[in-house]
């Protein structure tokens, strides 16, 4: 980068403190970025965004409060010209197109290499969209584009608590009834969120009654 060029300013948005510290290590490492920004949720990006105004957002996809995909919808409208870079442990189709459908600018796998992830930021910055060739599969495969069904993105379990989050259960209802632990069951939900692309239970609880009852794609089974 040349020396009168700004440095890249970017918000690192992730629930686990490691995480946001390796990121910031690894950029650190080039003077032509700048982290400006730290959150842990979707709330807190949305509060901090707009006081540091990052070019690039490197995000989670499973957020305390919700999906980073919500944070790839709606960043830009408050920060203009901002980008997101997902980095997230979850290359599956359902988490992918949700990223995608609410605008990342790139996807990268938790695996990724600190000279890949500094390289992912720069190209992102620079307008580029990035999606590896793992995660091109993924977008192309045909269970990512021709299934209108949502429920074709989540597994087995995760529909069972989809179906009991319809019905009303809290999650430790929802453990009780499936004999799993609490911290089990918020798994689920944070994942069947990431995966829908939606911001928390109520949405999925809508979404859910909706399938049941027929107003939706399909017919919410478990």
């Amino acid at each position: 980068m040349s020396p009168d060029m700004p440095a890249i300013r970017v918000l690192l948005v992730d629930p686990h403190e490691v995480v946001r510290r390796g990121v910031e290590k690894v950029l650190a490492g080039d003077a032509g970025v700048v982290v400006v920004g730290e959150a842990e949720s979707v709330g807190e990006a949305l509060r901090r965004g707009p006081a540091v105004r990052p070019d690039v957002v490197v995000v989670a996809m499973r957020l305390p409060d919700g999906s980073g995909a919500r944070v790839c919808e709606r960043l830009p409208a408050l920060v203009p010209g901002s980008r997101c870079l997902v980095l997230s442990s979850s290359l599956d189709n359902g988490t992918v197109l949700a990223a995608r459908r609410a605008g990342a600018a790139g996807y990268l796998g938790k695996q990724v290499t600190g000279v890949d992830l500094l390289a992912a930021v720069k190209r992102v910055a620079s307008g580029e969209t990035l999606f590896p060739t793992e995660v091109a599969a993924v977008l192309s495969s045909p269970r990512a584009d021709g299934h209108s069904d949502p429920q074709e993105l989540l597994t087995y379990r995760e529909r069972a608590v989809l179906r009991l989050i319809a019905e009303g259960l809290s999650n430790r209802e929802i453990g009780e009834r499936m004999c799993l632990g609490h911290r089990t069951v918020k798994n689920y939900v944070t994942s069947l969120l990431a995966k829908l692309g939606l911001n928390n239970r109520t949405q999925a609880a809508v979404l859910a009654t909706q399938m049941r009852d027929g107003t939706g794609t399909g017919e919410l089974v478990a």
